[in-house]
């Protein structure tokens, strides 16, 4: 199945195994939180179990440089059609919501030091902001 949207995570390359699942993890969130459309069904397995849903449709996760994720970053910002998550370096060292987003208010958008993005919107479009990023490998 195609979809018109995609959901696209991606991950500076230099960053520890953990922490990359860390960053994927968080920014999965903040689309589910942010698009709340996106999200299925609750899950029930042939025993009765009942799951938790999750997103009707894939997750897309790429890796970037800092300077290719900066880029992609401000390119998403000139799209009024596409949903943007950030995850920054200094979120490594807080252990709370309030305190991560005190360390995003206290930086300019050019100055992020960005670990990754998540962007929610029209496939093209998308497509256009990570044209040449390859997918995690």
């Amino acid at each position: 199945m195609r979809f018109d949207t995609k959901i696209a995570i991606v991950v500076r390359d230099d960053l520890a195994a953990w922490q990359r699942l860390n960053v994927t993890a968080f920014l999965s969130s903040a689309v589910a939180a942010g698009e709340p459309a996106l999200i299925g069904e609750p899950y029930e397995d042939a025993s009765g179990n009942r799951y938790l849903p999750m997103f009707g449709q894939p997750v897309l996760v790429y890796v970037a440089s800092a300077e290719q994720l900066a880029a992609a970053h401000a390119r998403a910002l000139t799209r009024d059609d596409i949903r943007e998550a950030v995850y920054i370096e200094d979120m490594f060292k807080t252990g709370n919501d309030a305190d991560n987003r005190a360390t995003v208010a206290d930086r300019a958008s050019d100055d992020l030091p960005l670990v990754g993005i998540a962007l929610h919107g029209p496939r093209n479009p998308i497509d256009k902001i990570l044209k040449g990023l390859p997918l995690h490998p």
